[in-house]
């Protein structure tokens, strides 16, 4: 039962070329940076990342972008990365854009063991494209759906605030975010956080995710804990 590795090196030793990656995270809060910094290192390509957003050039899934290792992005927000931008615009990167809800259901859909969900969002629009819309009844009229199917990931990569040796993870704060759901829907998830403990010293009560959904775990380092867009109150006068 214990989970533990001794680093990030070693958690992600066996992710390959041309791997499907889910990584928790919204905008650079609980994204598991110990574990992209790895990867950069490790120098594994044409990988396709599912993740909330691409990080920020410098920083996230944007270090993974300045070395080419990313074939395609399936996202919500890329707003923030100039060279994210600059890849799409010029074909180098293959980018699917659907909607938040869309992309945290597909995700919970693969963690309890179902093949598609059904939902409006997008309906009527180029997210509907060549896939299959069906009609339900809803509140005495019907209303299309649009069928999507559960995600297939190889790996989820994940950070939590606090988790003990059998993978049991505690959250905090918005950090929790997508971590959660993409911790269920990987084949294989990897958990780095920030306090790693013995296993029954959490509180059962207080545990976000059971260690069921972990493989592997360990204490990351060097956390930087970076503000997307700082924004402050101008002093008053």
């Amino acid at each position: 039962m214990n989970k533990t590795v001794a680093n990030a090196d070693i958690a992600i030793n066996d992710i390959r070329d041309n791997m499907t990656l889910m990584l928790g995270g919204f905008g650079l809060c609980g994204i598991p940076e110990n574990c992209i910094a790895a990867l950069v290192k490790k120098g594994v390509v044409g990988l396709t990342c599912i993740a909330n957003n691409a990080g920020v050039d410098d920083f996230g899934i944007g270090l993974m972008l300045h070395k080419h290792q990313v074939k395609k992005m399936i996202s919500s927000y890329v707003g923030e990365n100039a060279e994210f931008e600059r890849q799409l615009l010029s074909g180098e990167l293959e980018v699917e854009l659907i909607p938040q809800g869309t992309l945290a259901t597909r995700c919970l859909a693969a963690g309890y063991g179902m093949p598609v969900i059904y939902t409006p969002a997008g309906v009527g629009t180029e997210v509907a494209i060549g896939k299959e819309v069906r009609k339900f009844l809803v509140e005495g009229a019907e209303k299309e759906f649009l069928m999507e199917y559960a995600f297939d990931a190889d790996f989820a990569l994940v950070k939590a605030w606090k988790g003990d040796t059998q993978g049991n993870l505690i959250f905090k704060g918005t950090a929790r975010n997508f971590n959660p759901m993409m911790a269920m829907a990987g084949k294989t998830t990897i958990a780095e956080v920030e306090e790693l403990v013995p296993a029954g010293e959490l509180d059962p009560d207080h545990i976000h995710l059971p260690g069921i959904f972990v493989h592997r775990i360990f204490q990351g380092v060097n956390y930087e804990k970076r503000i997307e867009q700082r924004t402050v109150r101008k002093k008053d006068l």
